[in-house]
């Protein structure tokens, strides 16, 4: 049985001290390695943390709030590929040869970015994706969204990347489904989470790949989890497809163990995903024009 086992770190870094982040995240990846995972996700922003200045409350236009001393801090602070501390995390994938997804607030053009970095068990970055969903309705406005989905191959296994509300859109999962995805991990930040795991759970019924999810602990989050896209047996009755669903509170890392020669076979037979798509009748998905009651301008910037 070829297995593909994802360490979920549920873990809160509340506060943009990046070297003590820094130092929090390499200990987990070292009990990951003990543990016998292949890959390591961290949650959303875990570097920098997922911290906003006090600007974001303020109804300056957009041109005005990129001149302002707070955003340009805090877009200072955001890292860069070359960071010192993703080099640290880049060095303990070597050094334990454990593959990595860490994440960060990233320099974009003229904004800062919500990124993940996928890296292998030689230390080197295979991907860098870049949050497409951004949470225009809140804080995340001011960030700079990216323009695209990504897949890489994690030694055979076609491993996706999305997050936090990314996983809101059916459309992330199924372009990375169609782009070769068998695996989708899930960097995330956010509370009232059981409508959400439904959701991660038809992302991966209907797309058949395997789905991990990583969301810091608290009263109302946490439930860092992990689904298999096998939803009925070989007999055709439903099963639960649940491989991982931690509690609220708990911090901690938690094991999504996925069998891979399982999940490919049922991939090879099944009729989800791609097999019978009737994609003639889908050109109004990519009509770009919001009307009511979906318009939201009080939160355009």
């Amino acid at each position: 049985m070829k297995t593909f086992t994802v360490a979920v770190v549920q873990y809160n870094c509340s506060e943009p001290d990046q070297k003590r982040n820094t130092e929090i995240g390499l200990q987990f990846v070292r009990e990951a390695k003990d543990l016998g995972a292949d890959m390591v996700l961290f949650p959303e922003c875990w570097i920098t943390a997922y911290a906003f200045p006090d600007i974001v409350e303020t109804n300056l236009p957009s041109q005005e709030i990129e001149k302002h001393p707070e955003f340009k801090a805090w877009y200072e602070a955001a890292i860069d590929d070359n960071n010192k501390f993703l080099k640290s995390f880049q060095e303990a994938a070597k050094e334990l040869s454990i593959g990595i997804v860490i994440t960060a607030f990233t320099k974009g053009v003229k904004r800062p970015q919500n990124s993940a970095f996928v890296i292998d068990r030689n230390g080197e970055v295979l991907l860098k994706y870049s949050k497409v969903h951004t949470c225009d309705f809140s804080s995340e406005r001011m960030l700079e969204s990216g323009t695209e989905f990504k897949v890489c191959d994690f030694e055979g296994v076609r491993l996706g990347i999305m997050i936090c509300y990314d996983r809101e859109y059916p459309e992330s999962a199924r372009i990375l489904m169609l782009k070769g995805a068998e695996i989708i991990l899930v960097p995330n930040d956010c509370g009232t989470m059981e409508p959400r795991l439904q959701a991660l759970s038809t992302r991966s019924y209907e797309n058949m790949v395997g789905i991990a999810m990583a969301n810091p602990p608290g009263e109302n989050a946490g439930n860092s989890c992990a689904f298999s896209p096998i939803v009925w047996d070989k007999e055709g009755k439903a099963v639960d497809n649940t491989i991982l669903r931690a509690d609220r509170m708990t911090e901690g890392v938690f094991l999504a163990k996925f069998d891979l020669d399982e999940l490919r076979d049922y991939r090879s037979h099944e009729m989800m995903g791609n097999t019978f798509r009737k994609v003639n009748a889908y050109e109004d998905l990519l009509v770009d024009k919001v009307s009511e009651p979906f318009r939201r301008s009080s939160y355009e910037i």
